[in-house]
């Protein structure tokens, strides 16, 4: 039994939506020297790729990308953070995902980050689904999607059309 996939977001969509978050975070932290994009391993980090070559494009500050590895599935277990540098004490930093469905993912890597004393710490995410059972919001969302609790979300930018799809 095959499973009925309907595109959310096609590749343009995606690309206006990174880029209208790109000018969201750039007004955001205008005043920094430096934004930390850190992507939540998998389409989280790969976001977060695609988000600091769009905000490279705008002139905005510098960006440093990190990856937060962590298990999705589990998000309480071990999470750490790739790249350099590790030490975020007094930086301006952007937790991206690529869907915020329940909240755990992000909560518990905002979290992480928390645990070192940073200047500023803001979320992003593409797609916000609206079904969160942790106090937790997106401050930068591309797309705000109601769907039914039994249905699943799922963003591909690893193929050569990029898109999102409700299943």
């Amino acid at each position: 039994m095959s499973t009925k996939r309907t595109i959310v977001m096609d590749e343009a969509t995606i690309r206006r939506k990174i880029e209208r978050i790109a000018w969201e975070v750039y007004e955001r932290h205008i005043e920094e020297d430096v934004i930390y994009l850190v992507g939540i391993t998998g389409t989280g980090y790969l976001l977060a790729e695609m988000l600091g070559a769009s905000l490279r494009q705008i002139n905005a500050p510098k960006t440093v990308l990190l990856e937060l590895n962590m298990d999705k599935r589990n998000p309480l277990g071990e999470k750490s953070l790739l790249g350099e540098p590790k030490d975020l004490t007094n930086c301006s930093v952007v937790v991206v995902d690529d869907v915020l469905n329940s909240g755990s993912t992000l909560i518990y890597g905002v979290q992480h980050i928390l645990e070192q004393e940073v200047k500023r710490c803001t979320t992003a995410v593409l797609i916000d689904r609206n079904h969160k059972r942790f106090p937790i919001k997106a401050d930068v969302k591309g797309l705000s999607l109601s769907t039914s609790l039994q249905e699943h979300v799922e963003v591909d930018l690893t193929s050569t059309s990029p898109a999102a799809y409700l299943q």
